[in-house]
């Protein structure tokens, strides 16, 4: 059997089962490839042991510089005063770099100048390393003992602005790391010590790649970040790369650590199902033996959902199909106006107050059941036509490699910004959604919960605002990081944005596989540009996820702060364009087209108002609208936590009683 202690659950099982005892329900004869070299007998050993049909392929070498000039350049510098501190990454690198070290120096001249600066050991193995040499670090991080606490320990320790940070790296540049560093306002040195170069033979390398795109491998155990990258490129030269990243749908992906886990992603874009806690590779078959069954279930569930937004749309009517939101978004005439609000379960709600009192906001989001139950609560309270899905913009940007926090007193921050052309490529596009399950199963349970008749929509960032959030680092009023990105490397500005189209259209997809009628694009931040940067620089991505997003559910595209947009935003093609107060409504109708259907847009701060003042309003609106077919009564963003329940409820039954008269 499986015993568990303390498990949680980020991207996938990051477990901690113990060891010993029989595992009754292991692998269970599935067939589980492993990427080891060193320890290839016992890897084989671990897999047959419980229960599993092992393939142990070596996928890489290592290989030490004798005569490395950037470790012997360090080495100068280190012990001239010219470093302030040294972060080791591993023991074998710090092993190879002493004894570099000491062919080139006196080697106790570089040990002291190792005790007379600042330094940082990723983990327990480079701290005994250090120990056994003599030498205390400064700081050892806390476990997983990623790039993540190497730069929450040098927040909470040393500040790295003007400082000169050596990375003894290995094998492969953490460009997380760096990035973090130099955001930081770190001058960053990098110390590469030994490279890993591909097995001599690599034959047996070449058959699991066509076993994966076969379909033939039931689970995947990584040892280390380097095993992918190597098999990767074999099967890239091998014709069959796409296949092979096709196959991460289906196989589970286990990685010994967080850091191997993130190459992963990076190389093949595979989301990873299981991460072993602690690091060892005996925990790593162990924990993998007791989750592979149910975690390779889950993912052959969530590839049928995608598989369901590319078939063709059946020809029996739902409930939802005849609903006054649908019938206004396909632009039908309808007997009253629908009207739904934006954040319309929230903390306005002493309800939703009461469930974050327990949990946190990602808690919530992460959590399916209370996702539906709080949203299914505001519809129910408030009478309104249409109900959106709990979630947030910016979790889809986790899968893509981005360190991502919500932080009370500020919002959200990215730890790890996006702010040079080179730092695009560690920005990961999304292959697989697996990462993203939470999402799928709040759209299907939502949809269960939810009477029939009531259409659910589903919703994304539009890329602009999610390039602003990663490239921001968080909040912003000026927009100087994005746009100086945008303006001097248009290639760079393109890319990031494709990745991300692409991404979003993959996610809504998803959504709309689960259950969603009608799904809705964000672009909270576009205000900040003008209508010939948003045809340059925004558009073509924009249109490229309304023409991709699977016909069954039609696309709403929101955006705020500049009216000016609203006439390139139409050329989007989406079906409704969403409006905020800064326009009349019946002066942003004429500027997208009377053919289109539109959404809005009364200011959400009248809410705050008094009944009367509220109903006026919604009078003038629905004025505007003049009982043309299309109008979607809506805020021109979401509710103010300040609004009165009430006022929120008066504001439905208004519509409906001043539209349906």
């Amino acid at each position: 059997m499986c015993y568990h202690r303390d498990e949680g659950i980020v991207n996938g099982i990051r477990g901690q089962d113990r060891l010993g005892g029989s595992v009754m329900d292991g692998f269970d004869g599935m067939r589980v490839a492993a990427l080891e070299s060193r320890r290839a007998e016992e890897m084989q050993r671990l897999i047959a042991k419980h229960g599993g049909e092992p393939l142990v392929v070596p996928a890489m070498r290592e290989v030490v510089d004798a005569e490395n000039r950037h470790a012997i350049d360090y080495v100068h510098r280190l012990i001239t005063g010219q470093v302030d501190l040294t972060i080791f990454l591993t023991g074998v690198g710090f092993r190879y770099l002493l004894e570099l070290a000491a062919r080139h120096v006196d080697r106790q001249r570089y040990l002291d100048g190792l005790t007379d600066t600042v330094t940082v050991a990723r983990g327990p193995k480079p701290a005994a390393a250090m120990r056994r040499a003599g030498v205390e670090p400064t700081w050892t991080t806390n476990a997983p003992h990623t790039w993540r606490e190497i730069l929450t320990l040098l927040d909470q320790h040393a500040a790295a602005a003007q400082q000169t940070v050596a990375v003894q790296e290995y094998g492969a540049r953490n460009t997380s790391l760096i990035a973090g560093l130099e955001a930081r306002g770190a001058r960053v040195l990098q110390v590469p010590i030994y490279r890993w170069e591909m097995p001599r033979d690599l034959r047996e390398l070449k058959n699991l790649c066509h076993a994966m795109a076969g379909g033939e491998i039931d689970v995947v155990l990584v040892t280390a970040a380097q095993q992918i990258v190597h098999l990767a490129a074999v099967a890239r030269d091998e014709g069959i790369l796409d296949r092979v990243k096709d196959a991460g749908r289906r196989m589970v992906v286990a990685a010994v650590g967080p850091t191997t886990g993130e190459a992963i992603s990076d190389a093949l874009g595979w989301t990873i199902d299981l991460v072993a806690e602690p690091a060892k590779m005996g925990h790593l078959v162990a924990q993998a033996a007791c989750h592979a069954r149910s975690l390779r279930e889950r993912k052959l569930a969530i590839d049928e959902v995608l598989a369901a937004t590319k078939e063709r749309p059946s020809q029996r009517r739902e409930p939802w199909d005849d609903s006054l939101f649908m019938r206004a978004v396909r632009g039908e005439r309808t007997e009253m106006t629908p009207i739904w609000l934006m954040r319309q379960a929230g903390r306005y709600m002493a309800e939703y107050r009461a469930v974050r009192a327990d949990v946190s906001f990602m808690e919530l989001c992460r959590n399916p059941q209370l996702a539906s139950e709080v949203m299914c609560v505001a519809v129910d309270k408030l009478g309104v036509d249409a109900a959106i899905i709990f979630s947030d913009l910016l979790p889809i940007l986790e899968p893509m490699g981005l360190d991502l926090e919500f932080v009370t007193e500020s919002g959200p921050t990215i730890h790890n910004p996006v702010r040079e052309p080179s730092d695009v490529e560690r920005v990961r596009e999304i292959e697989s959604l697996e990462a993203l399950e939470f999402v799928i199963e709040t759209v299907r349970q939502t949809r269960r919960d939810l009477p029939d008749r009531l259409p659910l929509i589903g919703f994304g960032g539009a890329p602009f605002t999610l390039a602003s959030y990663l490239i921001e680092g968080g909040s912003s009023r000026h927009y100087l990081h994005t746009k100086t990105l945008m303006y001097r490397d248009e290639a760079a500005w393109n890319e990031l944005m494709s990745r991300l189209a692409r991404s979003i259209t993959r996610y809504l997809n998803a959504q709309i596989g689960a259950g969603a009628q009608c799904v809705q694009l964000f672009d909270s931040w576009v205000g900040c540009l003008g209508p010939a940067d948003y045809r340059r620089f925004v558009l073509p991505h924009v249109r490229e996820i309304v023409q991709h997003v699977s016909p069954h559910a039609p696309v709403i595209y929101f955006a705020t702060g500049n009216p000016q947009l609203l006439e390139p935003m139409a050329e989007s093609g989406s079906r409704v364009i969403g409006v905020d107060w800064r326009i009349e409504l019946d002066d942003a109708w004429q500027r997208i087209g009377l053919d289109r259907s539109i959404q809005g847009n009364l200011d959400p701060a009248l809410l705050l108002a008094d009944p009367p003042t509220i109903r006026q309003a919604a009078r003038r609106i629905l004025d505007q609208a003049a009982g043309r077919p299309g109008h979607i009564f809506n805020l021109g963003h979401g509710v103010l936590p300040q609004t009165p329940v009430e006022h929120a409820q008066m504001l439905v039954q208004a519509v409906h009683e001043l539209s349906g008269g």
